[in-house]
Order: structure tokens, then C-alpha cells, then sequence
């Protein structure tokens, strides 16, 4: 990582809420997406090229509302218009919603290959200023960018600085990869279960499951059971795979772009987790970045969970 861009506090409205499977907030894949765009518009303008991104998430409002007295939750839905008979006209549902969230952006360039300028500031204020007008332009998970906050591309991050980076972006939680905790409870399921699918051990993350308890005098009280690991744990789409072979550009009818070899695929799953970004201890670990294996097409990160318990961590970042 020769340097990083930091988008500070982008606020997004109607941004595409449902992943495959999984609702609430964009898959990772419409942020490499977005970053990719950037990318090509900067090296248009700069020959500069843009790498992977992280993640971090300030406030999310998840357009959506009760059902009755239940704690079921329904999308908030827009009302269009009726057809020409007079009907209601047919429509997929969409999940939507609002964002205010922090990208850290990898960058493939080093000061030397800022534009050219009288000092380093005036190089550095001019590339500022190209973000600050294109990234407005874009478009994010389907949603509308209404404001950034700032614009910060710096060379490298001092431990000191990296601290105070992580700290100025509180209240703020970045989403990361945790597979190696779905890994492990399957591998555990398998050894008392050797028919246990994947699945199922996914699912241990997600569901919310109550036992039964009985007392002595005979009164039944239920309890929450413990998820297979602690953290703020959630379900996400990585990416995809492949389940058809890839076919010539033009010889699927109907296709979005005839110019492109397409191929069928299905989503991949995994547990992600957001991590506070106090607990964060080297910045490179937040990144995703696109990889190709045969069949899979995967966003991928490489979080490795710090070994410090909570009260020396916590002293870390007090000191």
C-alpha cells in the first residue's frame, strides 16, 4: 500500500439495502465497484490507479417499518405510477438505505506521481479538489452521494497517526471478513456431526435461538442461547461462483452487455463482523480487494483479529 485516500463521512441516500440473502446494508461488492469507477475516471485524468477498500460505517437508517404489533420489519416501498388500464404496475421490491459512512482507499501511487505543481501542498490541494468534484458524480449501491465531508490523501501513517486516524473516525465500525470463525465452528460440527453442512453452520450465526428452562417449582422460563462466537457478527455476501461455463460475448439473448463472455453464477456467503475502529491495529487488515480463482469471484480481506484481551487493549489506546 503505497498510500491511502480517506473519503471522510459520505452521506448516501436510497443506497440498495439487499445482498443476495442477506438485508440491512450494500454488499462489499458495490463498494469495490464504486472504487473501481473512481479508478478509472482518475487515471483518465492522472494515469493514477486506485487499489482495494475499507469499509467504515458512521450511521445506517434502513428504510423500513413494523408489521402491526409484531417485530417483524417490511421495506417502506415508493408508490408508482398506475398503467395505462388503470392497474397497479408490477414492481420488484427494493430495499433501501440511508448511509453515512467512511471509505479508506488504497492508492497504486506514491508522491512522485502527484500531478505536477510548483510544491507537494499545491499537488496534493489539486488532487483534493478532483475528488472532491468527481466524487459527487457517482453514484454508490444504487444510491445518490448528497455530501462528503472531506478529502484526505496522505503517504503513510506513523503508529501515532494511524491511532489518531482510527480514533478521529469514532463513532465508526468497520466491516471485515471473518471467515476463519465460520471455519472453525463447522470443522467443531463436523466432529460431533459428520453429515453438518455449511450451511447450517452459517445459519448458528445469524439465528436467534431460546431453550427452555425449567425451575423447581416447576415454572418455565426461556434463555437466549450464545451465537457460536462473540462479536458483532453478521451474515455477508463475498462475491460469487460460477455454476455455468463461460460463454462467447453475444451468445446468450437478453443479456445486459453483448461485448463480454457471460456466465451464470450464484452468491457466496460468509460471516463478516464490524470492528470498532479502536480495536483496529494495522489498516491494511480493512481492505478488501478483488480476487479471480476458477470458479470464484471473490471480494476478499485479510482482518486478523488482535491477540490483546479487552483491558490491555483498551489501555493501549488510553495511553
Amino acid at each position: 500500500m503505497k498510500s491511502t485516500l480517506l473519503l471522510r463521512h459520505l452521506s448516501v441516500e436510497n443506497a440498495n439495502a439487499i445482498s443476495g440473502l442477506t438485508y440491512g446494508f450494500p454488499a462489499i461488492s458495490h463498494f469495490l465497484g464504486f472504487t473501481h469507477a473512481l479508478s478509472r475516471r482518475l487515471e483518465q485524468a492522472y494515469g493514477l490507479t486506485l487499489g482495494g477498500c475499507a469499509v467504515i460505517a458512521h450511521h445506517t437508517e434502513l428504510q423500513s417499518q413494523p408489521l402491526g404489533n409484531r417485530r417483524e420489519q417490511v421495506f417502506a416501498l415508493t408508490r408508482n405510477p398506475l398503467t395505462k388500464e388503470g392497474k397497479t404496475a408490477p414492481f420488484n421490491e427494493e430495499g433501501r438505505v440511508h448511509l453515512d459512512i467512511s471509505l479508506l482507499i488504497e492508492c497504486n501511487f506514491d508522491a512522485d506521481r502527484l500531478p505536477k505543481g510548483e510544491s507537494l501542498d499545491l499537488r496534493i490541494h489539486e488532487l483534493h479538489a478532483w475528488f472532491e468534484r468527481i466524487v459527487p458524480s457517482l453514484r454508490l449501491a444504487g444510491g445518490t452521494i448528497t455530501r462528503l465531508g472531506q478529502v484526505q490523501w496522505r503517504e503513510h501513517y506513523e503508529e501515532r497517526e494511524r491511532r489518531r486516524l482510527c480514533m478521529s473516525l469514532l463513532p465508526g465500525f468497520a466491516l471485515v471478513c471473518r471467515h476463519d470463525l465460520l471455519t472453525a465452528h463447522h470443522q467443531q460440527q463436523l466432529s460431533e456431526e459428520p453429515d453438518a453442512e455449511l450451511l447450517d453452520s452459517l445459519l448458528d450465526f445469524v439465528t436467534l435461538c431460546h431453550q427452555s428452562q425449567q425451575d423447581e417449582a416447576g415454572a418455565v422460563s426461556w434463555q437466549p442461547l450464545d451465537k457460536p462466537a462473540p462479536g458483532y457478527l453478521v451474515p455477508l455476501a463475498v462475491g460469487y461462483q460460477g455454476i455455468s461455463p463461460l460463454h462467447e460475448p453475444g451468445s446468450i439473448p437478453s443479456s445486459r452487455d453483448q461485448t463480454t463472455p457471460f456466465r451464470f453464477v450464484e452468491s457466496i456467503y460468509t460471516v463478516g463482523q464490524w470492528v470498532s475502529l479502536h480495536r483496529v491495529q494495522n489498516l491494511d487488515t480493512l481492505l478488501w480487494r478483488y480476487r479471480y480463482q476458477e470458479p470464484y469471484y471473490l471480494c476478499e480481506n485479510h482482518y486478523i483479529a488482535p491477540s490483546l484481551s479487552v483491558e490491555e487493549d483498551d489501555e493501549e489506546f488510553i495511553s
